[in-house]
C-alpha cells in the first residue's frame, strides 16, 4: 500500500466498495462537533436565527439504525409534537448539538457516533453497543423561553429601562407560547401566557410615534384571550376581551365574530346578531361567520317558539282561570 492510501493516523483507508452505507454518507457531511462525532447534511435550508442554547424546540424526528428501513424512534406519527426544552427534555447529546446548528423550517440528516448517542453499551434491545445512528430532524419552530422568563422576573421599573423593541419581542414570545399551549388544548395555561404578554404591554408607555406598535401587539393578545375564554366556556370574559380588541380596531372581523359567539352563548341574541352582521359586513364570504348567523337564526327561532308557548300557557284558561305557575 502506498503512502497516499494511508490517512494521517496511520490506519489504512477502506476502499469504496468496503465502506458501509453510513461511511459513504459521512463523506459528504459537515462536521459540526469538531471530532466528526456529529455529522450533518442539510436537506432543506431554514431561515432566521439559529436555535439558542436555552430554547424550547418543536421538532419532528426519526432515528434509524444502519441497514434498517424503519425508524427505531420517531415522533412523526403525532399530530402535534411536544415542545422540548434543550438541556432538559433531550437526552441525546448529538441531537442537542445538531439542533443548535439549525434554523426554523430546516430539515437535516445527522449521523451521531456512539459518544454522542447511546454510548458503548447502547440501549438494549433496540440499540446495539457502540452504534452510530442516523436521525432526520425537522425544526418546526423554537421559542427562547429563558430570555422571556428572565425579563418577566424583573420589576416594572427595571423593565421600563429596556427599549420598546425588547418588550415587544418578549411579549411576542409569551404569545407564541400561549399559541402552542392553545393548540395542545391546554387552555388555562395558554390564558396565563397571554395574560403575561398583556401585562408587559400594558406596563409600557411608548412615545406617540411608536404607540401603534404596542396597540397592534395588544390587539393580537386580546383576540387570543377572547378565543381562549370561549374555549374555557366563560363567554362574559370572552366578550370583554373582544370588546377591548374593538376599541383598537372597530372593524376587526375576528373581534366582532368572537363577541358574537360570546353573546350567543349568553343567549343575548340581539347583541349576537349585531356583532355577527358587522363581522359579515367586513368578510361577506367567511364560512364561519355565515354558519354562526345560521346557528343564531335557529336558536332564535327555538327561543321565540318557547316564548309563544309560555305566553299561551300563561293566558290559556285553566282550573282556576289561569295556569300561571305551571311548568
Amino acid at each position: 500500500m502506498n503512502v497516499s492510501s494511508r490517512p494521517l493516523n496511520g490506519l489504512p483507508r477502506l476502499d469504496a466498495e468496503d465502506r458501509s452505507p453510513y461511511q459513504h454518507l459521512s463523506q459528504r457531511m459537515l462536521d459540526i462537533s469538531g471530532d466528526r462525532g456529529v455529522l450533518k447534511d442539510v436537506i432543506r435550508e431554514g431561515a432566521g436565527e439559529l436555535v439558542t442554547p436555552d430554547a424550547s424546540v418543536l421538532v419532528k424526528y426519526s432515528g434509524y439504525l444502519e441497514h434498517m428501513d424503519k425508524p427505531f424512534d420517531s415522533n412523526c406519527f403525532r399530530k402535534t409534537p411536544r415542545l422540548m426544552k434543550l438541556g432538559e427534555d433531550i437526552t441525546l447529546w448529538g441531537m442537542e448539538l445538531g439542533l443548535l446548528s439549525m434554523r426554523r423550517g430546516e430539515l437535516a440528516r445527522f449521523l451521531f457516533k456512539p459518544t454522542y448517542a447511546y454510548g458503548t453499551l447502547g440501549c438494549p434491545p433496540l440499540i446495539p453497543p457502540n452504534t452510530t445512528v442516523l436521525f432526520e430532524i425537522e425544526l418546526l419552530d423554537f421559542l427562547d423561553s429563558a430570555e422571556s422568563d428572565k425579563f418577566c422576573a424583573l420589576s416594572a421599573e427595571q423593565q421600563g429601562q429596556f427599549p420598546l423593541e425588547k418588550v415587544l419581542k418578549v411579549a411576542a414570545t409569551e404569545r407564541e407560547f400561549g399559541n402552542y399551549l392553545f393548540r395542545q388544548n391546554r387552555f388555562y395555561d395558554a390564558k396565563m401566557r397571554y395574560k403575561r404578554a398583556l401585562m408587559l404591554l400594558r406596563r409600557r408607555t411608548a412615545p406617540a410615534e411608536e404607540q401603534h406598535l404596542v396597540e397592534t401587539a395588544k390587539l393580537l393578545v386580546f383576540l387570543n384571550l377572547s378565543f381562549t375564554y370561549l374555549k374555557l366556556e366563560r363567554p362574559t370574559m370572552a366578550l370583554r376581551y373582544g370588546e377591548q380588541a374593538l376599541i383598537i380596531d372597530q372593524k376587526n372581523a375576528k373581534a366582532l365574530f368572537r363577541c358574537g359567539q360570546a353573546c350567543l352563548l349568553m343567549t343575548e341574541y340581539q347583541k349576537a346578531r349585531d356583532f355577527l352582521v358587522r363581522a359579515q359586513r367586513e368578510q361577506p364570504f367567511n364560512h364561519d361567520i355565515n354558519n354562526e348567523l345560521k346557528k343564531l337564526a335557529g336558536y332564535y327561532r327555538d327561543y321565540m317558539d318557547k316564548e309563544r308557548e309560555m305566553c299561551h300557557r300563561m293566558f290559556a284558561p285553566g282550573d282556576n282561570g289561569s295556569t300561571i305557575g305551571e311548568n
